[in-house]
């Protein structure tokens, strides 16, 4: 993951984190909105608690006007049933504050698991879609890359080819030019020869023609 992180862009990490800051600030008001619905529960709670208690004073009070008008027996009873209900309604309002604590602890316990999971599933979005543009763009390099070494295998064939060609075109070319000047040679040869027949036939006409008029 570290690895990974590396080579991302620094705009792209920049992204990331801005949007993880404002999921976070989302996640923390969510459970700022809990805690307060909690504690508005909590203070209803501790007002009907409150009400039970004044309820009891002056169930209290009732009953100390009517032990004021009984015998010690029932008022030692009485006292003594008032202090197990007062034990009772503290035990219920400490178990009450614990409960609460308990279920607050359990919810800023849920919602961080919540939020880190979050974070760490979009997290890994991130990362999983840098790293797949990044595999595209080595993907296409790499058959760029193909295509470039293909082209030049090509183009060097096409080279030797037309460079074998061209020798053989060379060579068929020096040949074409020794025979037309060995051509040209024999047609020198032949002019010459041509002409010293001609030479030769004019020269025994004027030899039969001074034989004629030395005749004569």
């Amino acid at each position: 993951l570290t690895n990974c992180t590396t080579i991302i862009p620094l705009t792209f990490q920049t992204n990331i984190l801005t949007e993880l800051r404002k999921w976070k600030l989302s996640l923390i008001e969510h459970h700022k909105l809990q805690m307060k619905q909690e504690k508005e529960k909590h203070t209803a709670h501790v007002r009907q608690l409150s009400n039970e208690m004044e309820n009891l004073k002056e169930l209290l009070h009732t009953y100390e006007i009517s032990i004021g008008r009984k015998d010690e027996v029932v008022i030692t009873n009485l006292t003594q049933a008032l202090e197990r209900q007062k034990e009772r309604i503290e035990l219920m309002r400490n178990f009450t504050l614990w409960r609460i604590q308990h279920v607050k602890a359990k919810q800023e316990e849920y919602a961080n698991r919540i939020a880190d999971r979050q974070f760490r599933t979009a997290l890994m979005k991130k990362v999983w879609a840098a790293w797949r543009s990044l595999s595209e763009e080595k993907w296409k390099e790499k058959v760029a890359k193909a295509c470039q070494l293909r082209a030049e295998d090509v183009c060097v064939q096409l080279t030797n080819d037309y460079e074998a060609k061209i020798a053989e075109l060379t060579a068929s070319l020096e040949q074409t030019k020794a025979e037309i000047l060995r051509l040209h040679s024999e047609r020198e040869q032949y002019e010459d020869t041509m002409k010293k027949a001609f030479m030769r036939g004019v020269c025994a006409l004027n030899l039969e023609a001074m034989t004629m008029f030395q005749g004569k």
